[in-house]
């Protein structure tokens, strides 16, 4: 399940329960709270899984970018090689062979930024809702500490 599925659970279990009068307070089922812990916990390493998923695609994209450079490269020197008896066109294949190669440079820089930016991005996203999440179950152990803490401060109701 979704991370952010799992999280609009829990905000979803948080809006149903019931208020504790005059207090911020509120009743949690415990049973459904755990669940939705649990599943948070097995969600998260899915949410670090396709990170590092982007992480990998961004390094494919970098190895084929550096790959296309080589290529482009091996046919500009190719090709100088081959025009290196006349002078002139020997000049004009090193200016057409570094121009290649600058393109190709400023190519895979592009990439390797716009691959970077993505994956930055996702995981600025992601670190965002990690933080959220971790804010809401926070704030959901300490409303059921400060619960307990104030049941076993005020004297018992015995029936």
């Amino acid at each position: 399940m979704d991370i952010l599925q799992l999280i609009d659970r829990l905000e979803e279990l948080f809006n149903e329960s019931k208020a504790l009068p005059f207090t911020h307070n509120v009743v949690v089922d415990e049973d459904r709270m755990l669940e939705l812990i649990d599943q948070m916990r097995i969600a998260i390493p899915d949410e670090v899984k396709k990170a590092q998923q982007l992480i990998a695609q961004r390094d494919r994209v970098m190895a084929q970018a550096q790959e296309e450079a080589n290529r482009t490269l091996a046919l500009a020197r190719e090709k100088a090689d081959q025009l290196v008896q006349k002078d002139s066109i020997v000049a004009d294949a090193q200016r057409r062979a570094d121009q290649v190669k600058a393109q190709a440079l400023v190519e895979a820089d592009n990439i390797r930024a716009e691959a970077d930016n993505y994956v930055l991005d996702s995981l600025t996203k992601l670190q965002a809702e990690l933080d959220k999440l971790s804010n809401q179950v926070r704030n959901g152990i300490r409303t059921v500490e400060d619960e307990q803490m104030r049941k076993a401060a005020s004297p018992s109701n015995a029936d």
